[in-house]
């Protein structure tokens, strides 16, 4: 029988045998960023249109080619998220969360929706974990988001990355800039592609990231924005730098790295790797000091970043790093018979009751193939119950990894399973003495 349906392009089925590798990174993200103090915010998966109108700029790519838009009942319009930030802004002010001190820090692990064209590590739905702080505009501030965004790549056992950092400075300086760049960039009109002739005059600093190889050329040679910040952007990057320095931090200062908005001002960043070849980029971040103001609030300094799940865990399947151990069933009872089967029902939620995870057959196989299923589900216990054991009140609990056998009565069977899973936490550990000395130092405190 033919299947009826496939899954839509660019998109991807998370399966059993993988969803450990997305726990580690939820994991390590949600971890690292409540450890800088940041709390978890969850937005709406669909916003007004106008929203990402305003805050990624009518001639992006994002507004021009790649949005999911739908229309409601009505005349409305709603857009699928392409990112977080617009959204995590807009229930800000909506809520009056700004008006409850600064600063404000903020995470997130969503999905997100472009119509883009696949590639590796790039798909049409997507994982992003994001940050966002507001009320700072002080270089520390900046510091801080660049070095969580890095203890997360730490956090992911990631070496060969490195951070890339620039200075887009504010709307004062890119006045000179853009004219700078609208003069470069006219006398080679003809050279550049129908994309770049329709940025040249609204958007110039947009030419500078075109993926043309003929534009990335001509954009090699161009002004660069280092050159025309003013006394403030410039201090505002020194200082930055010297915060980097003071954590031996290293990074490399990379001109070519652009917003091509106004309401982005000053740091811009980007961690990459060196193990994803030209698309190594693994995270983007910077200052969009104007945004808050765009869409309807006071003028508020404000940062973050953006990090796609998907990219990461390539990354860290590429260089063979370590995930989560995928969750197994902590034991399994194999009945014989309908009797035995209610009996190890009953011994199945007791064993839930103590948190820990327990199955059992629920198809009626014989005793060999439920054996072979609970090597294949990895279950560290196996328990057998039949006639025998219903009329002794009796059962062995059998190690899965060593087969050691350990007889129990059935009424004080959760008693004996929780001082074996112990015992065997202790062994898979290899520490004995260091957990024992944790759980004395525990009982201790408690006396």
């Amino acid at each position: 029988m033919a299947i009826i349906a496939q899954k839509p392009k660019g998109t991807l089925d998370l399966l059993p045998a993988s969803i450990h590798k997305w726990h580690t990174v939820e994991q390590i993200v949600k971890d690292c960023a409540q450890q800088f103090g940041f709390k978890e915010i969850r937005t709406p998966m669909f916003e007004d249109t106008s929203l990402y109108v305003r805050s990624a700029g009518d001639t992006s790519d994002v507004v021009t080619k790649e949005m999911y838009t739908v229309s409601s009942a009505g005349d409305a319009t709603f857009t699928l998220r392409p990112e977080g930030t617009a959204g995590v802004v807009r229930a800000m002010l909506e809520n009056g969360v700004m008006n409850e001190g600064f600063p404000q820090k903020v995470y997130y692990v969503i999905p997100c929706f472009r119509h883009d064209k696949p590639q590796a590590g790039r798909y049409r739905q997507f994982h992003q974990f994001g940050v966002e702080m507001f009320g700072s505009a002080s270089p520390f501030a900046d510091a801080d988001i660049i070095m969580l965004a890095k203890s997360v790549l730490d956090g992911c056992g990631l070496e060969n990355i490195e951070l890339n950092l620039n200075s887009i400075g504010c709307a004062e300086c890119r006045k000179e800039y853009h004219k700078a760049l609208k003069e470069y960039f006219t006398a080679r009109k003809d050279e550049l592609c129908q994309t770049c002739l329709e940025r040249l005059d609204k958007n110039p600093m947009r030419l500078l990231d075109c993926k043309s190889p003929i534009c990335s050329a001509i954009a090699k040679d161009a002004p660069v924005i280092l050159d025309y910040l003013c006394d403030d952007c410039r201090a505002h990057f020194e200082m930055l730098k010297s915060i980097l320095d003071s954590y031996g931090v290293s990074y490399k200062v990379n001109p070519k790295i652009v917003r091509g908005l106004d309401y982005y001002t000053r740091t811009v960043f980007e961690f990459i790797s060196n193990d994803l070849g030209a698309q190594g980029t693994v995270c983007g971040g910077g200052r969009y000091d104007g945004l808050v103001k765009e869409l309807g609030g006071q003028p508020t300094p404000a940062l973050g970043f953006g990090m796609g799940l998907e990219r990461l865990i390539m990354t860290m399947e590429n260089t063979g790093k370590d995930f989560l151990d995928p969750k197994t069933p902590d034991i399994y009872f194999a009945p014989m018979g309908q009797k035995a089967q209610m009996r190890s029902a009953q011994l199945c939620m007791e064993i839930r009751d103590e948190g820990y995870s327990a199955e059992f057959d629920v198809i009626g196989r014989g005793l060999k193939p439920q054996m072979r299923y609970a090597d294949k589900i990895g279950a560290k216990f196996v328990c057998v119950l039949g006639d025998n054991e219903l009329e002794t009140s009796s059962a062995k609990i059998k190690n899965m990894r060593t087969g050691k056998e350990t007889p129990t009565s059935l009424e004080d069977f959760k008693n004996t399973f929780s001082t074996l899973i112990i015992e065997e936490l202790f062994a898979l550990e290899d520490v004995n003495g260091d957990l024992e000395s944790i759980l004395n130092g525990l009982i201790d405190s408690e006396e």
